[in-house]
């Protein structure tokens, strides 16, 4: 069957690869569609240690079950269904809380095991949602990283009423934002790239704020009140953005950290002692998939703004170094099989 391999940093391709059986409590399924991430643009220039080579790339999977082993999820064949690509081993401290987002070796498809950007993928069928079938393939990747960012906004406690600050207008910052609209909290949209925060307003993110021309704190002062945010998200993983958490947020507040940077960044945890902020990490999801398909079955949220473009599944290889080195052209990318 034919695969998006990556073979090394930079050398990606089409290449034919044994198909796998469906073991025991997995499913075979026809892969209908993928988008591309952050992540697999981070394998593919070398940025993500975690990542083995080669590899097949790509973990926003959906597609449609042809095989599957017994299972107790009423999975069956011609479901649709979108892939929890978060691999967890159930027997760890983490996994044993509940808490399988942090297992201790946790396996992410297309980092530290083999992706799903192939014809057909095995997957274990607890790690499998039912979609609609009346869903669009090209919307169906996109439950993924919305589950990432309901995690992020699970992870802040913020409530309806309240403003909350969300760093980084990539497609999880907009994911967030769009999101909290949805539950009453009011998102403050903070980038420094004015097309990125232009669509923000285009989807309804009233509040934006380009913090290489204003003064993102005295901004947010403004906008609040001056209490300043309740609850702030980074999710831009940018170095220079990550102190800037403690500016932002009220006194009592709570701060998130969702984006990876990429390297070690110092802060005052002073000012975490002097305000008595809550900071929490958020890794991946854990339990947000059927909140998520929920949103997008509905068209609560509405995600097709979202999708930059769709291409062939034989075009994706092409896309990756357009992507790489144009990345503010692109939100979400979809390949469809």
């Amino acid at each position: 069957m034919k695969s998006v391999y990556l073979e090394q940093t930079g050398k990606i391709y089409i290449k034919d690869i044994e198909q796998k059986s469906c073991g025991e409590g997995e499913a075979l399924i026809k892969v209908k569609s993928a988008g591309i991430c952050g992540s697999d643009l981070g394998a593919f220039r070398g940025a993500n240690p975690l990542v083995k080579y080669p590899t097949v790339i790509g973990h926003e999977i959906a597609g449609e079950v042809i095989l599957v082993d017994k299972n107790d999820r009423g999975i069956e064949i011609g479901d649709h269904v979108v892939l929890d690509p978060y691999i967890y081993c159930g027997h760890c401290y983490p996994c044993s809380l509940g808490k399988t987002n942090c297992c201790e070796s946790l396996m992410v498809l297309g980092v530290q095991t083999e992706g799903g950007m192939m014809e057909y993928r095995n997957h274990p069928t607890k790690l499998l949602y039912k979609v609609s079938k009346s869903l669009d393939w090209q919307v169906v990747p996109v439950i993924e990283p919305l589950c990432i960012a309901l995690h992020s906004l699970k992870q802040s406690e913020a409530k309806a009423g309240e403003h909350i600050v969300v760093i980084g207008a990539g497609p999880i910052g907009l994911l967030i934002a769009m999101a909290a609209i949805h539950y009453g909290i009011a998102p403050i949209l903070v980038d420094i790239l004015e097309d990125r925060l232009s669509f923000a307003r285009k989807l309804g993110i009233q509040y934006t704020i380009n913090s290489n021309e204003k003064d993102a704190v005295k901004e947010i002062a403004v906008i609040t009140k001056n209490r300043m945010a309740e609850c702030v998200i980074e999710a831009s993983g940018s170095n220079a953005a990550i102190p800037r958490t403690l500016d932002f947020v009220s006194y009592a507040g709570r701060i998130v950290y969702t984006g990876w940077p990429k390297s070690p960044v110092e802060f005052p945890t002073s000012i975490i002692t002097k305000k008595e902020l809550t900071v929490r990490g958020s890794r991946t999801s854990n339990a947000e998939f059927p909140e998520a398909i929920r949103l997008i079955e509905n068209n609560i949220l509405d995600v097709r703004p979202l999708i930059t473009r769709v291409v062939p599944f034989e075009e994706l290889p092409g896309i990756f170094p357009l992507v790489n080195d144009n990345p503010m052209n692109f939100i979400k990318v979809i390949g469809m099989f």
